[in-house]
């Protein structure tokens, strides 16, 4: 038995047909998909919160698929790759920026009908967001604490949190380039958030003072500055549509619902990158 055999067989009834008989739901398991929302309540409006948030996690699953492989193809120097990953995840973002406004038709009162049956579930617990950010450079070993209920997502995340960030592996192109990188930042404590650095500061800036030279490293300095745009569009959306439904109560999961999230629209990911414009 060979391996797709052996996979098909694991599968039993639900395995797929070969691709010449294959339709288009069972290509896409939409049997699956189509049947995973099961609302709580009995108020119609759910069915859009449910759907807002698995297909946000669908799309969150792309964004990671292709950050592993820019953070990959950054490790391998192989940056035209990198490009095209980054500026797909930078789309994803925006499609998930319009997603809520499509969340935004639920009004207060629609919400309170449905909100008993969340119990303490909350997006602060999702842990494909939390591994975005720390893939992203978003390191904070405090944001593990949601997800200890689940011993393997907390491992995984942990392990994340472990590993140079995509951020981190940007600058360690730049020292196998050349730049006077300080060495401490390429092997120090990938758990803890990148500080601002002078060293770091100063390759960026001659990158874009000399992007003729350097113009890969100009273009992925770009990618950077659009992927961060998109994010912090994607943050503040979030922000004022919790803040146009629930005001400002405390959320399911018991954060300090707007407030919190407010707080996280001052993080700032690339700091070099935006802070050499004001002095080019």
């Amino acid at each position: 038995m060979n391996e797709r055999q052996k996979g098909r067989a694991a599968l039993g009834a639900n395995a797929l047909p070969d691709a010449s008989t294959m339709s288009y739901g069972q290509y896409l398991r939409l049997d699956r998909i189509l049947d995973a929302q099961e609302p709580l309540s009995p108020d119609r409006n759910e069915m859009l919160f449910i759907i807002q948030h698995q297909t946000s996690e669908l799309w969150m699953k792309l964004m990671l698929h292709e950050l592993k492989g820019a953070i990959e193809g950054l490790r391998a120097d192989k940056l035209p790759s990198v490009f095209k990953m980054l500026a797909r995840v930078s789309r994803i973002m925006e499609q998930l920026v319009q997603a809520w406004s499509v969340l935004a038709t639920m009004t207060p009162s629609e919400y309170t009908a449905l909100r008993p049956y969340l119990g303490t579930s909350s997006g602060f617990q999702s842990f494909q967001y939390r591994e975005i950010e720390f893939r992203l450079g978003n390191k904070n070993r405090a944001m593990l604490t949601p997800h200890a209920t689940n011993p393997a997502v907390a491992d995984e995340l942990r392990q994340v949190l472990s590993e140079p960030s995509l951020y981190d592996e940007a600058i360690a192109v730049l020292a196998r380039r050349g730049f006077p990188i300080d060495a401490s930042l390429l092997h120090r404590d990938f758990t803890e958030k990148l500080a601002p650095n002078d060293s770091v500061q100063a390759a960026w800036t001659r990158v874009y003072r000399e992007p003729e030279a350097n113009f890969d490293l100009y273009e992925l300095a770009e990618e950077l500055v659009d992927l961060e745009d998109a994010f912090r569009l994607w943050r503040f959306r979030h922000v004022t549509t919790v803040e146009r439904i629930i005001g400002f109560k405390r959320g399911t999961g018991g954060t300090a619902g707007v407030d919190y999230l407010r707080k996280m629209l001052d993080t700032v990911l690339f700091p070099e990158l935006w802070r050499l414009r004001t002095k080019l």
